[in-house]
């Protein structure tokens, strides 16, 4: 049974500001944390009801009532756990000869958590976040990642700051963008930041001063009317796609 205490304080990590104090996240969803134990992430607590059978569960069981209580799903499944955030060290010579995803101020949970889990698809390690992208501890873009997190290294700074490091001068760095150049007559490498925008205004233009590359999506049949722009996460599914298929692994 959730004490009074335990209910209080799993219902505040809600709010972001009390997830970053204690330095945490909520995952929910069977699979879900199922997939976050396997990766080997320790939780600080974990509650579920006898329909979550998990060979490394070792936590509170509760009713289905009392998990209803402290869900921030609108659907609560069979269990909640608490996982310690993950910080990752990180320095720009790191990303030589790699493919980096760029996110400059990604606002959508969902489509956070979707590229995360693109990321995790597509072998690639870090994403690297403007400061104003949406939080990844949010648990709306945890359930997206759908244990995505535990693998690709997420990190937030200065992506203007970061762009401009001398230590990246010689990457190229690609956007995808309307008035870009056709992406599948482009030559791409596997060595390269690929940046991608808000998703109501694109890359910004602090950021599109450093941008090497203009990469476009080209919608089919050319010169028919069609929807004005693709979803950032599918762009981004179709944009790594494209790179691992040229460049290769």
């Amino acid at each position: 049974m959730l004490s009074k205490n335990k209910l209080k304080y799993l219902r505040s990590l809600a709010r972001k500001k009390n997830r970053d104090n204690e330095s945490v996240f909520i995952a929910e969803n069977d699979k879900l944390v199922a997939d976050l134990l396997d990766a080997g992430l320790k939780p600080n607590y974990i509650c579920a009801t006898e329909e979550f059978v998990h060979v490394k569960f070792d936590g509170d069981r509760v009713a289905q009532e009392e998990l209803n209580k402290v869900s921030q799903l609108k659907t609560p499944q069979n269990v909640l756990a608490v996982f310690p955030q993950l910080k990752h060290t990180f320095s720009p010579e790191q990303l030589n000869g790699k493919l980096t995803l760029a996110l400059d101020s990604i606002q959508d949970p969902g489509n956070m958590g979707t590229i995360i889990r693109l990321a995790d698809w597509f072998g690639i390690e870090y994403i690297i976040c403007s400061k104003t992208t949406v939080d990844i501890y949010n648990p709306k873009v945890i359930q997206a990642t759908m244990g995505a997190i535990a693998r690709v290294k997420v990190v937030y700074t200065d992506l203007e700051e970061l762009l401009s490091n001398p230590e990246l001068a010689e990457i190229p760095k690609y956007a995808t963008t309307l008035d870009g150049q056709n992406i599948y007559d482009q030559t791409l490498n596997n060595e390269a930041i690929l940046i991608m925008g808000n998703e109501g205004k694109g890359v910004s233009p602090e950021v599109a001063q450093l941008v090497s590359h203009k990469l476009y999506i080209p919608s089919y049949p050319a010169n028919v009317p069609t929807s004005e722009s693709l979803n950032v996460a599918i762009a981004t599914a179709v944009a790594c796609a494209e790179f691992r298929r040229v460049a290769g692994s």
